[in-house]
């Protein structure tokens, strides 16, 4: 047996750190602009209202409000 095991805590990562939820909580609250960069290179760029496991509601100036999908998200820019 190797240390860790004897003292009961595994060598692996945790399935969630929950800092997701804690940044995009964040970026809600504080009404941060973003810009996204979807997986197929284009750019969507709002507030994020809402968000789940599953997607995020950008809200958006003169154009409809958007669900993202988090799995098309290649990354998100905060520009505020």
């Amino acid at each position: 047996m190797t240390t860790l095991q004897q003292g009961g805590k595994s060598g692996r990562a945790p399935e969630q750190t929950f800092e997701e939820a804690k940044y995009l909580k964040r970026l809600i609250e504080s009404a941060t602009p973003v810009r996204v960069k979807l997986a197929d290179g284009e750019e969507v760029a709002g507030t994020i209202e809402y968000y789940d496991q599953s997607f995020i509601r950008l809200t958006r100036k003169g154009e409809p409000n958007l669900f993202v999908f988090k799995h098309d998200i290649k990354y998100l820019l905060e520009e505020g």
